[in-house]
């Protein structure tokens, strides 16, 4: 089972060389990708040394699978060549996951619809990936009619530059604006963009929650607002959830529904103030849900609170499940 991380040594492809060892995922050879000026130097997987290698020889090497976290256009590049040679890709940027022809998976979700044809496979964007674990099991039982979703999401989910900025600011430094990620101090700020301003004056982030969310879920029908904010918090995300269901619900049913699905942990507890917070999910695989309420300002409204480990299951973890699911399968 030979397996290359490609963006090895990003944010992202660390946290999943993490996740690979802790899986105990079962490879027989480590290969690790990354860009030129890194071909050469050393990254350490389960205690070993390995030298990272180029797009090219990892291609040579012919891996069973290959997770990328190299950015969209490395994706477009290099996915459909490894896809060639019969490798499962499991692709962690945007490129993939609105093209009708890719699944876009979450595990707990909707892996079985994965066959051996799909060699390219989309892992979804982190904030909507920690949403779907939690509103699948509700929407298979009430349907959902309508979601307002407001995000707080980690500085770490825009890469290394925003960590950077973040620590310079955090220390007392003004860091160059050309190496700022954003247009303004993260550091004790919230900056109500995520990602680039699209027609609509909504983000990328905003717009990815909307579509990523209805092909995941397999329906269309459903009506989604959403917005972003970054906050100045060191991994993890959490989002305000306004769900509009289609039929009526008792809360002790819809925490029961919480409470046994797959992935999900629920801190719900506001006499001891239990309720998820990055502060205690970074590090940890779980979605964690809290917070349950009702809406009574519309016919069968929901609200919930949800937080991820961005880098965990909103992009490692993910990757690293959807493998685990195509080993298991005996599909790869």
């Amino acid at each position: 089972m030979k397996v290359a991380v490609v963006g090895a040594t990003g944010l992202v492809g660390r946290v999943m060389n993490e996740v690979l060892e802790e899986f105990d995922f079962p490879i027989t050879e480590y290969i690790p990708v990354a860009s030129v000026a890194s071909v050469g130097k050393s990254v350490f997987f389960k205690g070993k040394e390995y030298k990272i290698v180029s797009m090219e020889d990892a291609l040579a090497m012919k891996p069973a699978i290959a997770i990328f976290s190299a950015g969209g256009t490395t994706s477009l590049e290099f996915a459909p060549k490894f896809a060639e040679i019969g490798t499962f890709v499991i692709d962690n940027s945007s490129a993939w996951r609105m093209d009708p022809t890719k699944k876009l998976i979450v595990p707990e979700i909707n892996a079985h619809l994965l066959t051996k044809d799909d060699k390219i496979i989309a892992n979804p964007n982190c904030s909507t990936i920690q949403m779907v674990v939690a509103l699948a099991p509700i929407h298979k039982h009430y349907g959902i009619k309508r979601l307002v979703i407001s995000t707080y999401q980690s500085f770490t989910g825009t890469g290394a530059k925003a960590v950077t900025q973040y620590e310079t600011e955090k220390a007392g430094g003004q860091p160059e604006k050309s190496s700022m990620a954003y247009h303004y101090q993260i550091f004790e700020n919230a900056i109500p963009q995520c990602d680039v301003f699209t027609e609509n004056l909504y983000t990328k982030e905003e717009m990815k929650l909307v579509n990523e969310t209805k092909k995941i879920l397999g329906d269309d029908t459903l009506r989604i607002t959403a917005t972003a904010v970054r906050i100045p918090v060191n991994g993890g995300h959490s989002e305000s959830v306004n769900v509009e269901l289609l039929r009526p619900f008792e809360l002790k049913d819809v925490k029961n529904i919480l409470e046994t699905a797959d992935g999900i942990t629920v801190l719900d507890d506001p006499e001891t103030f239990n309720y998820p917070m990055p502060l205690y999910c970074k590090n940890k695989n779980e979605v964690f849900v809290g917070r349950i309420r009702r809406d009574d300002s519309v016919e069968n409204g929901l609200n919930l609170w949800i937080v991820a480990d961005n880098l965990r299951k909103g992009a490692a973890t993910n990757a690293v499940q959807i493998a685990q699911y195509l080993v298991k399968q005996q599909l790869v």
